[in-house]
């Protein structure tokens, strides 16, 4: 496995073939996706198969979108997740109530499309532990939470500072990749339909072109 500067999480991970590519690029993060109308979403039991092929040096995330008490237990009594990504209207303290009750690491993903969005931020500067910027999608477009495709202006991060360590999502492909970290100063990505040839399927070719042009960065 290589190293890189650039930390990178592949998400919406399914297939045996897509997390080999994953782990043996070099990403620092692996994610699954607990959110059944997600085309990458897969089940706890397939998840744990998958979690059992992953080197301690890589971390298993997570993601859930408004998700119960019920879904979270039922999903790590089966599957060892490193992280939990909390990608949906999650408040702050209902950040704080996941993370005091399971004692995991927390990363909250923000919605991006002004500004404005980013104002909440400080209010879960004591609940998670890792922020993630990923794009609003336009508002008469129904789509997904996350894994859309779109990107957003990256210019509202420029000389941001945050009290977490964060990680910038939204539409990275390895073409955009460089240009992305240049106008945000991030340090961690995370892409999903960036190496996708239809959603929900990943080819190792796609990922291990990403994770290549990323350890050039």
């Amino acid at each position: 496995m290589t190293t890189m500067g650039l930390a990178v999480k592949i998400c919406g991970i399914t297939t045996p073939e897509a997390l080999q590519a994953a782990v043996i690029g070099g990403a620092r993060f692996v994610g699954m996706v607990f959110y059944p109308r997600s085309p990458r979403a897969v089940t706890p039991a397939v998840a744990a198969e998958l979690a059992r092929h992953v080197p301690t040096c890589t971390h298993v995330v997570g993601l859930f979108v408004n998700p119960s008490d019920d879904d979270l237990d039922h999903t790590l009594a089966q599957v060892p997740l490193d992280v939990m990504q909390l990608h949906g209207d999650e408040t702050p303290a209902r950040v704080g109530a996941i993370r005091d009750r399971h004692r995991i690491p927390i990363m909250k993903a923000f919605r991006v499309g002004s500004a404005a969005d980013l104002d909440a931020v400080p209010s879960f500067n004591d609940v998670c532990d890792r922020f993630l910027f990923d794009a609003r999608p336009p508002k008469n477009i129904a789509t997904l939470p996350g894994g859309t495709g779109f990107s957003f202006d990256w210019s509202l991060l420029q000389d941001r500072r945050w009290h977490r360590p964060w990680m910038l999502a939204g539409g990275l492909t390895a073409d955009n990749l460089e240009t992305a970290v240049a106008a945000t100063g991030a340090r961690a990505v995370d892409v999903s339909s960036g190496v996708e040839d239809r959603p929900g399927h990943k080819p190792p070719a796609l990922i291990r072109h990403f994770l290549a042009r990323a350890a050039q960065i």
